[in-house]
């Protein structure tokens, strides 16, 4: 084992020779054995065998050995110094293997080493982002599950801040390629930060791009199978899947596939969904995305059978008035209990789907049904309106800070929700019933577009939104604030598509049902 003495001189002697440094095989070997020795050693020898790496193309394959054994010495010194020198053997052929090297290297849970791995990883993707992403793409998936989980949240992260000139179209496709084939089997959490790095992709921000992704979600979601009400990886997959879908569609993107979907198979069975997510109203999730989607659903095969199953699920929400006994007061029935929040997602989905079938309620209903359906419409806008006028009052005066506290958050949200169903009831009123109000949807901020990925909603009226309620503590989702004749949800804030509470644990590491990894991935 040489000493740092020796060490000098061969550098010494590599260093004089400069461009004819390859000529002295023998003093870069006593370099690379520097390796074996002490600590002082080994930190000249992590910083002497990069320096000298690109004379020597025969030990290119010791040279990066004795770098990797310094990568993974007790030394956390050491590891620091080999690690931050990596990038210079990122030439030509090696460029691949660095990168692999470098992503085994994420698992580090010293956050300074863990910033150096980044930081070189970095540095070889502006030298070849193609041959980086090898090396990324490679672990994640065959190698360790530690690796795999760091090495998707380094593109979900690190991608973003690319300069184009590095994420040239060939790249993006290569990353979808790749992407691709990690999609087949992957958990909730990697499919979500799967969507994040191909949605940022500037190649799928066009109309065409944005149906690659959606067919990619609609794959995941797995239309074609058997919904299972009572299977909750079911239910949370398809949510999961419909939460990714539903800000790719548009005008020109259609939602078609999923509405469809959501009419023949989830609604007849709303009552029966189960969920692994703690304290979700989970018929009100469903019937809020199915709201959303409604929006831009193309032409539909089934129209009228589908647009039956939501006015039949619409009519279970709206109640008939009670009986009156013969002196005008109550028989003594129960005043029906108004799901404003159901309300507005059926009427709402209804409203859209009924454009495209005009005359559904004139000559697709018998004369009995569109009597009793109107029936429920005036019980259901007389409460309305007693309830519109109780918030108008309560929120009469009051801005600003006023309106942040927690109860007024909730008030104007209500407010939000029951003009929405006005406005929608008073379409249905109409002798034919009129599809042309537009509204929106009272958890959806009204905003400004950004371009290529935000497209202007269909919707156009509405006044502003309030800001996301802050959670409060756990109570009736559906009876926070209930005035004589009404009822609605608390969960009404600004809706996100984010993963809402992850997956169960202790299930694995999938959504099931299709597994074939050997490292507990199971879908």
């Amino acid at each position: 084992m040489p000493t740092v003495e020796e060490l000098y001189r061969n550098y010494g002697i590599l260093a004089d020779a400069t461009e004819t440094a390859g000529q002295h095989k023998d003093a870069y070997q006593v370099i690379l054995d520097g390796v074996k020795g002490g600590a002082k050693e080994k930190r000249l020898a992590a910083q002497f065998i990069p320096k000298f790496f690109k004379h020597f193309p025969e030990l290119a394959d010791s040279a990066i050995n004795a770098q990797l054994d310094l990568c993974e010495d007790e030394d956390v010194s050491i590891r620091r110094q080999a690690i931050k020198e990596l990038p210079q053997f990122a030439t030509g052929d090696n460029l691949p293997r660095v990168a692999d090297i470098l992503t085994q290297l994420l698992q580090s849970d010293d956050s300074a080493e863990f910033n150096l791995v980044n930081n070189a990883l970095l540095s070889i993707f502006k030298m070849d982002a193609k041959g980086t992403l090898g090396g990324l793409f490679s672990q994640i998936l065959q190698g360790e599950d530690i690796v795999r989980e760091r090495a998707i949240k380094f593109l979900s992260t690190k991608l973003k801040t690319l300069p184009e000139e590095v994420l040239t179209k060939e790249v993006e496709e290569f990353i979808l390629t790749e992407s691709k084939k990690v999609l087949e089997d992957v958990t909730g959490e990697e499919f979500v930060l799967f969507m994040k790095i191909l949605s940022g992709l500037k190649s799928l921000q066009t109309v065409s791009g944005r149906q690659q992704l959606v067919e990619l979600v609609a794959e995941q979601a797995d239309l074609e199978q058997t919904f299972n009400p009572s299977d909750p990886d079911c239910v949370d997959r398809l949510l999961q899947c419909t939460r990714q879908a539903v800000p790719l569609f548009s005008k020109n993107v259609h939602s078609t596939r999923f509405v469809t979907y959501f009419c023949e198979h989830v609604l007849p069975n709303l009552s029966s969904l189960t969920t692994p997510v703690e304290g979700l109203d989970i018929q009100l999730e469903v019937l809020k995305l199915l709201a959303e989607m409604s929006s831009f659903c193309g032409d539909m095969e089934k129209l009228e059978s589908n647009l039956k199953k939501l006015f039949d699920k619409l009519l279970e929400y709206m109640p008939l008035p009670p009986e009156e006994a013969e002196n005008g007061e109550n028989a003594g029935n129960e005043e029906p209990k108004l799901q404003f929040s159901y309300v507005e997602c059926l009427l709402y989905s209804f409203h859209q789907l009924g454009r495209k079938l005009p005359d559904f309620l004139t000559a697709k209903l018998n004369a009995e049904k569109l009597k009793d359906f109107k029936i429920r419409l005036q019980y259901f806008a007389r409460g309305l309106q007693v309830y519109i006028r109780q918030l108008r009052l309560a929120l009469q005066g009051k801005t600003g800070e006023a309106l942040k506290t927690e109860e007024n958050k909730i008030k104007v949200v209500a407010l939000k929700i029951t003009n929405n169903i006005n406005v929608l009831i008073k379409d249905l009123f109409h002798i034919p019933p009129s599809y042309k109000s537009t509204v929106t949807l009272s958890w959806k901020p009204v905003q400004k577009a950004d371009a290529g990925q935000k497209r202007a909603n269909e919707d156009t009226t509405s006044s502003s939104p309030p800001k996301k309620a802050a959670a409060g503590p756990k109570r009736d989702a559906r009876q926070i604030y209930n005035p004589p004749s009404g009822k609605y949800s608390s969960n009404l804030g600004s809706f996100s598509y984010e993963q809402r509470g992850g997956f169960r644990g202790g299930r694995g590491r999938g959504w099931g049902g299709r597994g074939n990894r050997s490292r507990g991935r199971i879908y």
